[in-house]
C-alpha cells in the first residue's frame, strides 16, 4: 500500500482526482471543511464517485458511527486506533461496492 495525504478536505479532494486511490481514508475534522463535505464532493464527482471512503474520527459514540455509514462512508473508525479493528475496518471498506 501506498499512502499519500493532505492538509484539508480540499487539497484531498484534489489528491484523490490526481490519483484515484483504491480507498479514502477521511478525517472527520479537517480544517477547511467537514469530512462529511469533502466525502460529498468524491461522491459527487464522476472520476471518484466509485472510490469508498472509510471514515476516522475522534468521536466514538456508537451513534456517530451509525450516522456516518447512513452518510455514505464505508467504515467508521474511531481514535485512537485499535491496529485490528483498523485492519478489519480496512477490509469492509476495499470491499464495498459503489
Amino acid at each position: 500500500m501506498r499512502l499519500l495525504s493532505a492538509l484539508s478536505g480540499h487539497l484531498g479532494v484534489e489528491l484523490a482526482r490526481a490519483n484515484l486511490p483504491d480507498l479514502i481514508l477521511m478525517d472527520l475534522n479537517l480544517p477547511d471543511i467537514s469530512g462529511y463535505d469533502a466525502m460529498t464532493m468524491s461522491r459527487t464527482d464522476p472520476a471518484t464517485a466509485h472510490i469508498p471512503v472509510m471514515a476516522l474520527s475522534a468521536r466514538a459514540i456508537p451513534r456517530d458511527a451509525e450516522w456516518g455509514i447512513q452518510a455514505g462512508f464505508c467504515s467508521y473508525v474511531t481514535k485512537p486506533l485499535n491496529v485490528k479493528e483498523f485492519m478489519n475496518a480496512l477490509d469492509v471498506a476495499l470491499s464495498c461496492e459503489e
